[in-house]
């Protein structure tokens, strides 16, 4: 958890992925985010898509890291108070909702800037705030499916099944997981809000959906696509119809070991780098060297001879020769040989630590570092109102207060 936010206050009302992921997007960055949920239920991502033990999934531990949680009952007048008071002290609100939920109980945004002129609040659903769908309430794939990521097709048993993108580049697919990208465009917005706030004094309403997120990090293949027509000269373009043979400078080929390895000599430099740290200087023509670089599409008996080659050594072998000589190329994992991937390890996006309750778990932690501030698990996810006489306490309210409002079920 870097500091970068320290001293900033968030509110999340939110269940499941959008708002959660939000939420500990900005916690990593260390912002104090409370999660405020309904006494009972709560957020069900917690007994939800598995469990290490009772009310605690792996998503839950990840997704909701890093924050405090207080129930509040937000139906009744006496939750809402309370609400209002905690929104006194916060500088962002956190919507998971589709619609006009929040408003609904009486704390949508109008309502909030009514009480709080400057709140930074950020509305983040799978399909936004506006348009046809903005009601729709979202699952799983449904933003990836609006924004064109799942292709499909009838199969011959008669039933629909995924297919591979016939799209250039691979169409929106290459726009990753909607509710993930979607948190991460909502987390850059609220920070940029609030320094707009620093500088003027004005919150604003954030309106974040999903599915314009995961066009929105497929731009390189969504702009090709819908502008392909318009490309004159398609010379340097790479081609990725299904049936072409490949290149043979941008290409996957086996190590010795059965490691699999990404090889992008594409610049005669790169290539001829290679071709001389492997002793092949007889290859170093087949690469047109007439522009500045060259996939080698069709060069099926190349790629043949540069298989044989790359199984004379080990992956980890082969990386280190692309490390001294300067070649582009890398280990192509699966997904199980990150926690031994040296550089992945060094890089510290994944933590291994251990929850109270649910014991050792692998987090996910920040994708940029920080100077002087490394990742670090500051909390755990919390249980249902774990906090709640704490930040009750903050503002102002006691235990025999707290005892009152729990036999009342406001809390």
């Amino acid at each position: 958890m870097s500091r970068l936010l320290e001293g900033v206050r968030v509110l999340e009302s939110a269940m499941l992925f959008n708002g959660d992921t939000l939420g500990t997007l900005l916690a990593d960055l260390g912002a104090d985010v409370i999660k405020v949920e309904s006494p009972g239920m709560g957020d069900y991502l917690r007994g939800f898509l598995g469990q290490i033990t009772p009310q605690h999934s792996p998503a839950h531990i990840q997704v909701n890291k890093n924050k405090r949680s207080i129930t509040l009952d937000l139906r009744r007048d006496e939750g809402r108070a309370l609400f209002y008071e905690l929104l006194s002290t916060a500088d962002v609100f956190v919507d998971g909702f589709a619609g006009d939920a929040c408003t609904k109980l009486g704390i949508g945004y109008a309502q909030q800037q009514a009480a709080k002129p400057d709140i930074v609040y950020c509305q983040y659903s799978g399909y936004g705030s506006e348009g046809p769908l903005a009601s729709m309430p979202t699952h799983g794939q449904m933003t990836n499916a609006l924004a064109g990521a799942v292709p499909v097709e009838m199969g011959p048993d008669g039933l629909v099944r995924q297919v591979q993108t016939p799209d250039y580049l691979g169409g929106t697919t290459s726009g990753g997981e909607g509710t993930a990208a979607g948190a991460v465009h909502a987390a850059f917005h609220v920070a940029a809000a609030l320094f707009q706030r620093e500088r003027t004094g004005e919150g604003c309403f954030l309106d974040a959906a999903a599915s314009d997120a995961v066009i929105a990090q497929a731009w390189i293949a969504v702009t090709y696509n819908l502008n392909r027509d318009r490309v004159t000269d398609h010379a340097t373009m790479p081609r990725t119809e299904q049936g072409d043979s490949g290149s043979a400078f941008y290409q996957f080929y086996e190590a010795r070991d059965g490691r699999f390895l990404l090889f992008c000599a594409t610049e005669p430099k790169f290539w001829r780098g290679f071709c001389l740290a492997v002793d092949r200087a007889d290859l170093i023509d087949r690469l047109d060297a007439s522009g500045p670089f060259d996939f080698g599409f069709g060069l099926l008996g190349l790629r043949r001879e540069l298989q044989k080659i790359f199984h004379t050594r080990d992956a980890d072998e082969w990386v280190a020769l692309a490390l001294t000589h300067h070649v582009p190329l890398t280990r192509a994992n699966r997904l199980r040989d990150l926690l031994d991937d040296p550089h992945v390890r060094a890089r510290g996006i994944l933590v291994e630590d251990e929850h109270p309750l649910a014991g050792p778990f692998t987090y996910v932690g920040e994708a940029v570092r920080v100077q002087g501030q490394p990742w670090e698990l500051r909390r755990p996810a919390p249980t249902l109102g774990q906090h709640t006489d704490e930040l009750l306490a903050e503002i102002g309210h006691g235990p025999q207060d707290v005892a009152a409002l729990r036999a009342a079920k406001i809390v």
